[in-house]
């Protein structure tokens, strides 16, 4: 996926804020079944927030989240203490339910 622009990012966040996270990724990581349950989630919801329960180093975090993002292609949206929110915009257009501004006056 193409990255996203700040004021993407911005509008993103900002309809992610009251959402909880969907998918907890533990000690085990990034096995199999998490990494489908967050390309089901995103296939669903477009827009999702993944918690690290097992991970408290930042650099993990970052570590796990680059390849999540890559085996989902997936764009971060952003990362707030443990929390992830990760954005992938629907294949379908007739299927998308957020649209992300292309401009940022729009």
């Amino acid at each position: 996926m193409t990255g996203l622009k700040g004021f993407q990012k911005t509008y993103l966040r900002g309809i992610a804020h009251d959402r909880k996270p969907i998918v907890m990724i533990g000690k085990e990581g990034l096995v199999a079944g998490v990494i489908k349950s967050v390309d089901d989630d995103l296939l669903r919801h477009e827009l999702i927030k993944v918690r690290f329960v097992s991970f408290k180093e930042k650099e993990q975090k970052k570590a796990l989240a680059a390849e999540l993002m890559a085996q989902t292609n997936s764009a971060m949206v952003g990362m707030v203490g443990h929390t992830l929110t990760l954005y992938r915009q629907h294949p379908d257009p007739e299927k998308r339910r957020i649209q992300v501004p292309a401009r940022q006056d729009a």
